[in-house]
């Protein structure tokens, strides 16, 4: 069974059209899609000690993932403000990932060697972890990272190095520089870079060729969740059929299946459910 785990954020995503906030953040929604496709999954990250960081804790407890090595610090739980508009989730503000971005992961040599024991570590931009990058290299697990849409040249030239499988949101990228991008990212030591499209689909890049990946298009209902679902579905297929189906063959059907995946994602309120009603000061 492939052991993975998410390092970094945790949110909740308070929509103000309902009143109604729901356990997200791409590091904490890693690890929710992965238990999903039957890896033991594992979420590392900072919680605060407000009403919202209840919810998401109560929230992880019911799913079952372990947050043993998760810190708590007193503070605001990472939080954004959200709406829909024709089922594409529009952030209004955040309060940038709260005791996360202020105090940091602070790991320890303790937190290392339990990350060692993972086949895949997972992360990203807004998960605060990128000095922590280096040692989790030395430790000898793969790394995957997601860039979402606001990276610079400077944090790729950074960070691509220091990992194995680079993700990017590039719906608002034309092409050529798209595909510059991915040349790069493989060229500063990547295995694979994939670039999620919204209802374009998605490209991926090994180095040796490029594959697109049509979308399953669907009246969405709430696109939150999307891109990391697809990502998610991707790398997780993609680790547990290579060795059997060989390189080229699971990354079609890793793509396919990921597709499917984040087309149902479409469907669900949240990034993955337990919406809670809060009420307004």
């Amino acid at each position: 069974m492939l052991k993975v785990i998410g390092i970094g954020d945790n949110v909740v995503d308070k929509y103000e059209h309902t009143q109604t906030m729901y356990p997200g953040g791409n590091a904490l929604n890693f690890a929710v899609y992965a238990q999903r496709f039957g890896a033991a999954a594992a979420f590392l990250g900072a919680f605060g000690t407000d009403e919202e960081a209840d919810h998401v804790q109560a929230s992880i407890k019911e799913i079952g993932l372990d947050v043993s090595r998760s810190k708590v610090y007193e503070g605001e739980n990472g939080c954004a403000r959200v709406t829909l508009v024709d089922g594409d989730r529009v952030f209004i503000g955040s309060n940038r990932c709260g005791v996360l971005r202020e105090y940091g992961l602070n790991l320890t040599d303790e937190d290392y060697r339990y990350i060692s024991t993972f086949d895949l570590v997972h992360t990203g931009l807004y998960g605060f972890a990128e000095k922590e990058l280096s040692k989790i290299k030395a430790l000898g697990v793969p790394i995957g990272f997601d860039f979402s849409s606001d990276f610079t040249k400077e944090q790729v030239n950074q960070i691509a190095p220091q990992i194995d499988f680079a993700y990017y949101s590039c719906s608002h990228m034309k092409l050529d520089h798209i595909l510059n991008l991915m040349t790069k990212t493989i060229d500063l030591g990547c295995e694979l870079v994939l670039c999620t499209l919204g209802e374009k689909g998605a490209l991926l890049f090994d180095g040796a060729r490029f594959y697109m990946q049509e979308p399953k298009l669907v009246k969405a209902v709430d696109t939150m969740g999307a891109g990391d679902s697809f990502i998610t579905s991707f790398i997780i297929h993609y680790l547990n059929g290579k060795g059997q189906e060989g390189r080229d063959a699971a990354i079609k059907k890793s793509l396919q299946t990921a597709a499917d995946f984040a087309s149902n994602q479409c469907l669900v309120d949240g990034s993955f459910g337990y919406g809670k009603v809060y009420e307004t000061v």
